[in-house]
This record gives C-alpha cells, structure tokens and sequence, in this order.
C-alpha cells in the first residue's frame, strides 16, 4: 500500500509526499484518516528544529499525534473490526522515514492497542482528544489549578476540564488581546491586571520563556508550579523560589486511563469542545497551512482535512 503524508524533510522543509506503506501484521489495523491537527508546541519544535535530541529523533520524518479516521482493514488480533472510527495517535509505517509522530497521513498502519475507538459522530473534534487527555493528565497528577498561563487550546481545555469537575474557576492569563475571549465559566485576564501574589498551584500552558519566573513570583508559600506544554529547556532564578519553597512538577504524556475519563466527559456531555479549532486546510495545503498555525496567533487549532487528499 501506499499513502499521502506530511513530510518535513528538515527543518523549515515540508511537503505532500507519496509514501509506500509497511504490511499490516496480525494485530495491526489499516486507518483511512478524514482529519488530523496541527501542533503548536511539539511539531513546531519539529518544524523550526529546536526538538531537543532523543532517541529514534531525525529527518525525514511524518508528523502529527492527533489524528481520526475509520478501519479499513482489521487484522484478527487488533480487537477493531472494519468501519469503526479510531483516534491514531500517529504511527511508524512508513518504512525509512521516521513516524515522529507520524500522524499527519491519509492512511496509517498501527498495532491495534494504539489506537482509540471513538464515536462516530464526534467528526473532527475527535482530533482533540489527545490535548484534552494531556490536561486531564497534569491535573489529575496534583492539586486543580487556580492560575493557568495561556488560553491556547490546552489552557482553555485545562480550565474547562477543571469547571467541569466542580472546581473553583481558575484565573487564566493571556497576552493577546484576540485570545481572550471564549472563556466558559471562568475569567481571563492580562496579567499586568492581576495583582494577586498568593496562588497555590500555577499551570503553565504557554511554553513561553522565561515562565517559571513570571509564575513564582506569583506563588504562595509551598505553592506548585506545573509545566503542562513541552520544552526545550527551563531555568528560573533560585532565591525567589527558595523563600517560597517552591514545588515544581512536570506533566508528561496523558494514559490510557486519562483518555477513558476524558472519552466518557466528552461522550456523556460535560467536556464541551466546541470553539478550539478555528482553522481548516486540505491537506495538499500543508505547508501554508502548517505555517498558518505557528505563525498566526489568531489560529488555535489548525485542521488538515485528508478525505479529499
């Protein structure tokens, strides 16, 4: 078989490209993807090059981890059968090029475990489900957040997930006078308004740098700060956060227990994704359209749609 697929050859270097796929295994399922996202943090890092080093790390490479589509084919061991809908959150199949994460693709081959079954009708949302896991995750980890730094997608579904769960309504701080509206239950501020000096638990959402100084300082004594984006690297100055005694905690990827609550909040209802994605390309677009979502503030999640590919 062959796909379609997101390319970034190097860094700043990105095309469509015709790819041969590898064979489906026993426990593999074949995915005909209908939409993927765009990430600004972790792909941007991939895109510009500053992706720190790590194993299996390289170009070429197929990005994207936020992808839905249906099974078209269902080997006897994956569990799926053929026209269930399937959240990928990327795949390696595509032989000599790198998969990180290798979502960003018209068709993937990936063992059947990785996948998530989704329901039908969710559409493009479903390719939400990943950020919204990765929120769940960073709270679900600690004390709920009553200050978030960012009202980007993964801060605006870190303060819903919080409402949602009965939670005092974080403060949310942003920059950009254009993202600050589409709050639900919950205010967001400059943060040259607030004066407040004594939050207890600080999520940062921004990837911005030099954040963990901005956020101490706003810190009670013991107060957490959680960095819930991806960095290349973190310093902040040690006396203020000293006096503070300052905790620090990192949030990693989401589990498979994260996306089963945060699959049963969006089913049942109480998880509302409607207003995060706001742009939307073919996916023979990608480069424009993968520059749109990095260089445009006003672009919160960028939609490449693979049906027509």
């Amino acid at each position: 078989m062959r796909t379609t697929a997101v390319v970034m050859e190097k860094p700043r270097s990105l095309s469509v490209a015709d790819l041969a796929l590898d064979a489906p295994q026993d426990g593999d399922i074949v995915v005909d993807i209908a939409y993927s996202g765009v990430s600004t943090g972790t792909e941007r890092l991939l895109w510009s090059g500053a992706m720190p080093a790590f194993p299996g790390m390289g170009y070429p490479l197929v990005p994207g981890y936020e992808s839905v589509g249906e099974v078209v084919e269902a080997g006897a061991g994956s569990g799926f059968r053929v026209g269930d809908a399937v959240f990928a959150p990327g795949a390696r199949c595509f032989g000599p090029v790198r998969g990180l994460f290798g979502g960003a693709s018209q068709r993937l081959v990936l063992p059947g475990q990785r996948a998530i079954r989704v329901a039908s009708g969710l559409g493009e949302q479903g390719v939400l489900i990943a950020l919204a896991a990765t929120a769940r995750h960073a709270i679900a980890g600690g004390r709920s957040p009553d200050l978030i730094i960012g009202h980007g997608v993964l801060g605006r579904l870190i303060a819903r997930l919080t409402v949602a769960a009965g939670g005092d309504a974080p403060t949310v701080w942003e920059t950009n006078p254009d993202r600050r509206a589409g709050a639900m239950g919950y205010d967001v501020i400059d943060p040259e308004a607030d004066e407040r000096r004594d939050y207890r638990a600080i999520y940062d959402a921004s990837g911005a740098e030099g954040v963990l100084d901005q956020a101490i300082a706003r810190l009670s004594r013991g107060g957490e700060v959680v960095l819930a984006g991806f960095y290349d690297r973190v310093s902040f100055a040690f006396p203020p956060a000293f006096m503070r005694e300052t905790r620090l905690r990192i949030a990693a990827e989401f589990t498979p227990a994260d996306i089963a609550a945060t699959r049963a909040l969006i089913e049942e209802g109480f998880l509302d994704l409607s207003g995060l994605i706001t742009h939307h390309a073919p996916a023979t677009d990608a480069d424009a359209a993968y520059r749109t979502a990095f260089e445009d503030a006003a672009c919160l999640k960028m939609i490449l749609d693979w049906r027509a590919a």
